[in-house]
């Protein structure tokens, strides 16, 4: 097997504080965490990047973020809410080089179809300009930027959701691989009726981070996924990240019994 790091994402939905999420996801065999910047902040006692590195550190772990992506736009058409945006991507990047991060997920943006074509074409512009900025970045402050696949959205058009429209942005962009990498999700592959194979042979050692959940093809549902070792062993990513509903869901996926703390609600995508 690759030498790589299992782990699971966090999400503002779990009941349980950030350091009992870490004790939980150790105590069932795992070594990494995701943290979703955005959700990080609807915890009372959110800990700022350096305790993060504390607990990384206590309790053996490597530690990603993801980047914001509910209330921001990278590739929003409006010129203020796109800088506003790629700034809380730089300040994700910032807290993630002050933790010791692996990387930082971020998403390629989006823009409402109904929108005339015109608009749409500079919202597609502006998540180009968006991410060469904020890889740019990356570089500065020697944390990898990793542009996630996303899924199909019926009412807004995203960028990221085919291999070659992933390779097309990846491509517009100046700056060293290790910099600008990718985050390969099996669930939003699915949805969108592509093997997650496909994203590898195209991309191969530029995926850092894996996102693994499953769904019956129809919607992105974040379902567990029991069959998660076939894909550890064929992606050469560094780290593999559970995306479920719950914390009970990720003991599921690893076929481990044990209680977890109070959790509700659903990642999204």
């Amino acid at each position: 097997m690759t030498d790589h790091r299992l782990g699971a994402a966090m999400d503002i939905r779990f009941a349980a504080s950030v350091e009992e999420f870490v004790e939980y996801v150790t105590d069932i065999g795992l070594d990494h965490v995701e943290f979703r910047r955005e959700y990080l902040a609807g915890h009372p006692d959110t800990p700022g990047p350096e305790r993060v590195q504390e607990l990384a550190e206590s309790y053996g772990v490597t530690v990603t973020y993801h980047a914001p992506f509910r209330d921001w736009n990278v590739g929003s058409y409006d010129e203020t809410v796109r800088q506003d945006s790629v700034e809380r991507v730089k300040q994700t990047l910032d807290d993630a080089a002050t933790a010791g991060a692996t990387g930082v997920v971020v998403h390629g943006g989006s823009v409402p179809r109904r929108y005339p074509e015109w608009v749409q074409e500079q919202a597609r512009e502006n998540a180009r300009r968006s991410l060469a900025e904020c890889a740019e970045y990356a570089q500065l402050v020697g944390v990898s930027l990793c542009l996630e696949n996303q899924p199909i959205d019926e009412d807004k058009r995203r960028y990221t959701t085919t291999p070659s429209d992933l390779a097309t942005m990846i491509d517009a962009v100046d700056v060293p691989p290790e910099y600008l990498s990718l985050t390969l999700d099996v669930g939003h592959a699915k949805v969108n009726g592509h093997d997650w194979r496909a994203f590898v042979d195209r991309f191969g050692d530029r995926i850092r981070v894996c996102h693994l959940h499953d769904n019956d093809g129809t919607t992105d549902q974040h379902r567990p996924f029991p069959e998660y070792e076939s894909v550890a062993e064929a992606v050469p990513a560094d780290a593999f990240v559970f995306e479920m509903k719950s914390v009970a869901d990720v003991a599921r996926t690893v076929g481990v019994d044990h209680a977890p703390p109070e959790t509700g609600g659903s990642p999204g995508d």
